[in-house]
């Protein structure tokens, strides 16, 4: 049987709605070509946020975070950190001005157009530890948790200033969002501990 255009549309339309943002990529290994995808975009029935990336139009601008889900599908190997993850447990004011994610040590940068993003690297627990997992615009997006979040912005002090790192500890015990012990966990993995620990001291 041959696939109708109407057929196609509808296969578009699924998988945009399963994934929330979806790569040309996506829809080519669903079957679909990709010379409806600018025929759908013109009809309005896809929104394109960057070359090669399509997004749900019933879900454009439905959340603050709407960044962090294009990031996660432009970086499907990374994990939001640092300054984004801070931002989204609620532990800085500040607006970050790019996504913050944390890659693998050897994995290709993505050429981001339409969205800025920081890069940091790691492996081993430091890169699988303390991850879990939001819904953005129907997009899984990898995030660290607290701890692992506040650890690793001790870890990388020079990059998000260390004042943050203090301000984003002392938040989160007083918010009652981590514990010592979880913290002392990740700045372990992290090899923090000694930095952390006098701070940890003064606060409890």
């Amino acid at each position: 049987m041959i696939d109708t255009p109407t057929t196609f549309r509808d296969l578009a339309l699924s998988l945009i709605r399963e994934l929330g943002i979806a790569r040309a990529r996506d829809f080519k290994a669903a079957g679909i070509p990709l010379t409806y995808l600018k025929r759908m975009t013109d009809s309005g029935d896809l929104v394109r946020l960057a070359r090669g990336l399509y997004q749900d139009p019933e879900r454009v601008g439905e959340h603050v975070a709407h960044d962090l889900a294009e990031a996660a599908r432009l970086v499907p190997n990374g994990v939001v950190s640092l300054l984004s993850a801070l931002r989204h447990h609620e532990l800085t004011t500040q607006l970050p001005h790019a996504v913050w994610m944390t890659i693998p040590q050897k994995a290709r940068v993505p050429n981001a157009r339409g969205i800025r993003l920081e890069i940091v690297r790691a492996s081993g627990d430091v890169l699988m530890s303390g991850i879990e997992h939001i819904q953005v615009e129907g997009v899984q997006v990898p995030i660290f948790n607290v701890a692992k979040t506040v650890t690793d912005c001790f870890k990388h002090r020079r990059h998000v200033g260390e004042d943050v790192a203090i301000e984003a500890l002392r938040d989160a015990l007083r918010q009652q969002k981590t514990t010592a012990s979880d913290l002392l966990k990740y700045a372990a993995i992290n090899r923090v501990t000694e930095r952390i620990e006098p701070y940890l001291r003064a606060m409890q």
